[in-house]
């Protein structure tokens, strides 16, 4: 028997989004194929796939120990989110010169499907970092008898869902700050400034609105300006490694000296950029929006504010700008609600002429509560209540009363 070729061996995802691009979230099955295109048979012993997800982080440091000697030192951490294994084909027994329990292979296309469950813990978002990344793959390994194993790897996303519709990344972010010019014993007026944002969270493609206010006092001409940066932490072996990086900008206009500029909603754009990673104990990925006044010749005049990049876009319900009335709508339309109230049923619907009868009649107990309370009770048990009215029968003497309170701001 001639021996064949393996002219293909790679691994596919079954996607399913409308972008095709393998992205799952804790607790998903990421599901494929493994693909064998061969020419010829080939004599197959075992098919195996490993996967795993791999938070790891490295980086190094030089270090003087003495006039004439240096040495390096290195920072590693690692913490691993997934470690699976399955075989597809055959078995693991090492022994190749047993011809039993081989699978043949003929020529043509051969696919293997797998499928397995991401851990319902949370997982770290992927990344790749500076000094640090976290990865997930698929990797697939054919052994065949007095061969080398082939070894082939595809990589998947996995994003750790941030919802921003939340009380704390819904909170308004504010700071005010101001800032006094000294050259040598002039001292110049103050530069102020103060910046305002709606919420914390926001999702890449949205637009981040800056309500802010600087006022230059000073005797220098300054530049209002707005960034928003990427920061990653990267922790080893006690240490800290930090990285900042811009991510977008703005500039405001020129303010000449004594004059105010007020940024009524400037908009920022954010960037397609990764997720905030919160819950990895070796990688930190945070943001936040720097509003600052570029003063020459000093110390620039600089605001943080937090931002949280998350997954799950604001809904509408969530926008400060939605109605209270709009807000409950919505409610009563999830719990089945109607907008306005209906009015109740009649009396005669609940209580008929039969009831009414077989009830006229006084019961054993009268004569253990005679008196003027039981005929009161009597008379209006079985009475129809008032007529259903959403209109004040009596709106005059409403209005009197009202007139006549003397603690009424007229104002109001």
């Amino acid at each position: 028997m001639v021996l064949g070729k393996v002219k293909n061996f790679f691994v596919s995802y079954d996607c399913l989004n409308d972008s095709n691009v393998p992205v799952f979230a804790s607790g998903d099955f990421v599901s494929g194929r493994v693909i064998i295109e061969v020419t010829g048979e080939i004599r197959v012993k075992s098919l195996n796939i490993h996967a795993k997800g791999l938070a790891k982080v490295r980086w190094t440091e030089s270090r003087n120990a003495g006039s004439n000697t240096a040495y390096t030192q290195n920072f590693t951490e690692e913490v691993e989110y997934l470690n699976h294994r399955d075989v597809l084909i055959g078995h693991d027994r090492d022994d190749d010169n047993c011809d039993e329990g081989f699978t043949v292979l003929h020529s043509g296309r051969h696919e293997f499907p797998f499928s397995l469950e991401l851990p319902q813990t949370p997982l770290a978002t992927s990344f790749e970092g500076k000094h640090g990344s976290v990865r997930y793959w698929v990797k697939a390994e054919l052994h065949r008898p007095w061969l080398l194993p082939m070894k082939t790897k595809k990589e998947f996303t996995v994003f750790e869902h941030i919802d921003i519709n939340t009380p704390l990344l819904l909170s308004p972010q504010a700071g005010t700050k101001d800032k006094t010019l000294c050259c040598w014993f002039c001292t110049s007026g103050p530069v102020s400034l103060s910046a305002k944002i709606e919420r914390k969270g926001y999702t890449p493609g949205e637009s981040i609105q800056i309500f802010a206010e600087i006022e230059n006092c000073s005797s220098r001409v300054v530049v209002p300006k707005a960034a928003i940066y990427q920061t990653q932490t990267f922790f080893a072996k006690g240490k800290v490694k930090e990285i900042k990086q811009l991510v977008a900008n703005l500039r405001g206009d020129p303010l000449p000296s004594g004059k105010t500029e007020t940024w009524d909603g400037k908009m920022l754009k954010i960037p397609p950029i990764s997720p905030s990673i919160l819950d990895c104990s070796i990688i930190h990925v945070e943001y936040s929006l720097m509003v600052y006044v570029d003063i020459p010749r000093a110390v620039n005049l600089t605001l943080n504010l937090p931002l949280v990049i998350g997954t799950i876009p604001l809904h509408s319900f969530g926008s400060r700008t939605s109605s209270v009335s709009s807000q409950c709508s919505m409610a009563m339309s999830w719990l089945g609600l109607p907008e306005r109230p209906e009015a109740p049923p009649s009396y005669s619907e609940i209580v008929t002429d039969e009831e009414r009868q077989n009830n006229s009649e006084l019961p054993a107990v009268r004569d253990e509560i005679e008196g003027p309370l039981y005929a009161y009770i009597h008379e209006f048990r079985f009475q129809p209540p008032p007529l259903y009215s959403e209109v004040d029968p009596n709106p005059d003497q409403v209005c009197g009363s009202m007139d006549r309170r003397p603690d009424t701001c007229p104002s109001r």
